[in-house]
């Protein structure tokens, strides 16, 4: 029933910037937070960052900090995520979670999942 929609992916060169954008429909649904994951072929899903509407926080996995800021309006259900000084191993399919009642790192935890952008990186 909750659908989200992501968008702002595609090809960028290494060291550029693309802004990747999330929504989950209905103003019915009320989310904790929201998360990006990203998985390239042959790999595990890997957390990439989210953020805690109540609180604010942010978190960001080791390979992505200081490089990419995720942002959002809670009112919204949208998640933003700008990736700066993009590398040829950010290259995946980026996906978008929400849930109504968690918002961190665990997969698992996530109800709620968007089909997936692809970013691609080249060299």
């Amino acid at each position: 029933q909750v659908q989200l929609v992501e968008s702002g992916g595609g090809l960028v060169q290494a060291g550029g910037s693309l802004r990747l954008s999330c929504a989950a429909s209905g103003r019915t649904f009320s989310s904790y937070g929201m998360g990006w994951f990203r998985q390239a072929p042959g790999k595990e899903r890997e957390f990439v960052a989210a953020i805690t509407w109540s609180s604010g926080r942010t978190q960001y996995g080791d390979s992505v900090k200081g490089r990419f800021t995720i942002s959002g309006d809670k009112d919204k259900n949208t998640v933003y995520l700008q990736m700066n000084s993009l590398k040829s191993e950010d290259t995946a399919v980026y996906y978008c979670a929400t849930d109504r009642y968690y918002s961190g790192t665990d997969s698992q935890r996530y109800d709620y999942w968007g089909q997936g952008t692809q970013v691609t990186v080249s060299s």
